[in-house]
């Protein structure tokens, strides 16, 4: 494949993530905010599914597309911008797969309290907080690393 096409792929994906996870967060906080639980084990329901069929894939082809334009350029991993983007991009997954498995405990829960006729429990509650706090620190790794990837210094240019 040619450096373009993965280039091309490349930022797709990078839109795909970013918009899947931002808006993904904005439902999900929009819904809990509602304190309808009908309206939250359903949006719970599609978060959780969003993260598997689009957050997971953008996941994995990120870092791959990623290092294979960095490989297809000559650059070194050290290489200053391509560093700092590899660990941002480790503490945004490090902050993700926890919330994963919050958001799937969340979605069950509040799927048995719907299917109970009773309220969501004070844990899920303090999953929300604890999901919502390490979406921070994510969002804040993943608009670095596209800053980085948009304002790159490559060899030639000015």
């Amino acid at each position: 494949m040619s450096y373009t096409l993965i280039k091309t792929l490349h930022i797709l994906s990078m839109v795909l993530l970013f918009g899947t996870g931002l808006g993904s967060a904005f439902y999900k906080w929009m819904a809990d905010r509602s304190g309808q639980l009908a309206h939250i084990a359903v949006t719970n329901r599609h978060v959780v599914l969003a993260d598997w069929w689009f957050t997971t894939p953008t996941v994995i082809f990120q870092p791959l597309s990623g290092l294979w334009l960095v490989y297809q350029l000559g650059l070194p991993l050290s290489t200053p911008w391509v560093a700092v983007s590899l660990g941002l991009y480790v503490l945004a997954g490090a902050c993700w797969l926890p919330v994963v498995w919050l958001q799937i405990r969340m979605r069950d829960l509040a799927g048995q309290a719907l299917a109970g006729g009773h309220e969501l429990p004070p844990s899920y509650w303090r999953m929300a907080r604890a999901w919502f706090w390490l979406g921070v620190p994510a969002f804040c790794a993943m608009v670095l690393v596209v800053a980085l990837m948009v304002f790159k210094h490559l060899p030639g240019e000015f």
